[in-house]
């Protein structure tokens, strides 16, 4: 049985993909399965291959808005998608990321780097440049903070306005007190609570609350 990593590599530049090429065979625990310019056609050869690993470069990625890597992905059981000779561009790694791939190495990685790259998400491992890891944890941090938000927005149809006027009732301030913190007329909290009240389904401004509460909503101002 074949123990071997089979690798597919897909890459515009002939040089790359030959460069690529040369650093996978050196490695006896690593076949390169298959080599080509990139293009939609490919899919087909690059499912017919049973590689393990896709190896992409950066233009293709950038040209097809990561729409080649997802059909992969989404048609090759098992596959993993490793992204060489990419940029420290925060958006186009986050791309990526959501994309489904596996690794993300830079375009000063060494050869070494590379093979170590395939090994590890062969092994359903992660690879991120140690420059990029902060970012991805940033964004990881964004999404937890912003998901009670959504969820209150989704589930009881607050407003963004609205949903500003949770913590303040919580912390029992009047309808004049909430209009001068919020810069509005206290007749605009009023028709807000009023709504408020509606959406929720609840008699009073603290039950507004309470549905908040148990929807993880932050009740800090």
């Amino acid at each position: 049985m074949d123990s071997r990593i089979h690798v597919f590599l897909v890459a515009g530049n002939r040089l790359l993909r030959e460069a690529l090429a040369r650093i996978l065979k050196k490695r006896n625990d690593i076949e390169v399965a298959g080599s080509l310019p990139y293009s939609p056609e490919i899919l087909e050869e690059v499912t017919a291959s049973g590689c393990d690993v896709l190896l992409m470069d950066s233009v293709t990625n950038t040209l097809s808005d990561m729409g080649f890597l997802r059909e992969a992905l989404a048609r090759i059981p098992g596959l993993k998608v490793l992204l060489v000779g990419m940029e420290r561009d925060e958006t186009l790694f986050l791309r990526a990321v959501r994309a489904g791939a596996a690794g993300y190495v830079l375009a000063d990685a060494s050869a070494a780097d590379v093979a170590a790259a395939v090994r590890a998400v062969s092994q359903n491992e992660a690879v991120c440049p140690p420059s990029l890891c902060r970012v991805l944890f940033r964004h990881v941090a964004r999404q937890r903070d912003e998901m009670p938000s959504i969820r209150v927005r989704i589930q009881l149809g607050l407003t963004r306005r609205e949903q500003q006027l949770v913590p303040l009732i919580a912390q029992g301030l009047t309808n004049k007190e909430i209009a001068a913190h919020l810069s509005i007329s206290e007749q605009t909290v009023k028709n807000h609570i009023h709504r408020m009240l509606q959406k929720v389904g609840a008699s009073d401004r603290l039950s507004v609350v309470e549905v908040c509460r148990r929807q993880g909503f932050d009740l800090q101002a």
